[in-house]
């Protein structure tokens, strides 16, 4: 599409792309901006590690899903950016401080995620208690007759712990309930009164780490939970019991995790991140059968990323508008005068 200047104009990161040149969240939702009515919409022309400031020069907006947006993007006086919106809940890849400075408002997708995520959770939670991988490596070696010395683990009365009480972690206490688990939670900023509505206990990181027989890491990665899992807390955790983690790959210390499974301190582990991504593939967790990995996309539908790409979309189409979007990362840019420049109201 070609723009003009009259024209609010929006980029679309081109790793949103599948293999066909497809939109992964599908046609639908791009329904959003085409009947918006002002808004010229494109592809970035390539795949770019991160967003820079002639991309900033040129879009009103960008849709972002794996490429960074760091402070020199929005360095220059030309900056024309209104808007960021994230493909997803998490926005470690965007200089928040840097946008906030240049007046310029940071969305994502909080609303989306939640069920997505907290389901990937609780088949992480199946398929360990039930030893599904190596019960289908079994069958498949011929080694039908080991299925008696592999015995899964009942999960009435046994406790989950989720480090991180947010939509997400809710969601997953809320989903956990029907299998009788105890639900644990370690959140400094939880509320105690609403996670004894869901049924689960306040506590302590250390303590969840002794007491949970599944422990889940479905926070934020920022600077105060960046490493926030390390061998101390890996060697709380009980030999029988097993850890998750849905959320990112730096809260957790992953040699410390490696060190772990390898003595058998800790009975497997169940991954959709990892410290580095796309992981090495001499990383050592890829060849250990107690530990279950997918390319941080298990959660990942056509549900899922529709309504992510709704809600982000939506988002873009409020600030053309004059609207402040639903849900703004960074709520202090709103008094930027850049913002208040476009804000009706």
């Amino acid at each position: 599409m070609q723009a003009s200047m009259e024209k609010f104009h929006v980029g679309l990161t081109r790793d949103i792309l599948d293999s066909r040149g497809e939109p992964a969240f599908g046609r639908a939702a791009l329904e959003i901006l085409d009947r918006a009515g002002n808004i010229d919409w494109e592809y970035l022309p390539a795949v770019v590690p991160e967003i820079d400031a002639d991309h900033a020069a040129k879009y009103d907006a960008i849709y972002v899903n794996i490429a960074r947006v760091p402070a020199a993007a929005v360095g220059r006086s030309d900056c024309r950016l209104r808007v960021v919106a994230r493909h997803g809940v998490g926005y470690d890849a965007v200089d928040i401080a840097a946008m906030t400075r240049a007046g310029v408002v940071v969305t994502n997708t909080p609303s989306a995620m939640p069920r997505p995520v907290a389901t990937t959770a609780i088949t992480f939670v199946l398929a360990l208690a039930g030893k599904l991988f190596l019960k289908d490596t079994l069958v498949r070696s011929g080694r039908w007759h080991e299925r008696m010395d592999n015995m899964g683990m009942g999960l009435t009365g046994r406790t989950l712990g989720v480090i991180g009480a947010g939509g997400i972690g809710k969601e997953i206490l809320r989903m956990a309930r029907s299998f009788d688990l105890k639900l644990l939670a370690s959140d400094p900023y939880a509320n105690d009164v609403e996670l004894g509505y869901i049924g689960a206990r306040k506590v302590a990181l250390d303590t969840l780490m002794r007491e949970a027989d599944f422990v889940v890491v479905c926070c934020l990665l920022n600077e105060s939970t960046r490493r926030l899992i390390g061998a101390t807390e890996f060697a709380s955790m009980r030999s029988t019991a097993y850890f998750i983690n849905v959320a990112r790959g730096p809260i957790v210390d992953e040699q410390a995790l490696i060190e772990a499974l390898r003595e058998r301190r800790i009975a497997g582990a169940a991954l959709d991140v990892f410290e580095r991504e796309p992981v090495a593939p001499d990383n050592p967790l890829l060849g250990m059968d107690n530990v279950i990995v997918t390319p941080h996309a298990l959660c990942w539908t056509d549900e899922c990323f529709h309504n992510m790409a709704a809600t982000g979309l939506k988002s873009i189409v409020d600030a053309m508008e004059g609207r402040v979007p639903e849900f703004v990362v960074n709520r202090e840019v709103l008094h930027h005068p850049r913002v208040r420049a476009w804000r009706k109201g």
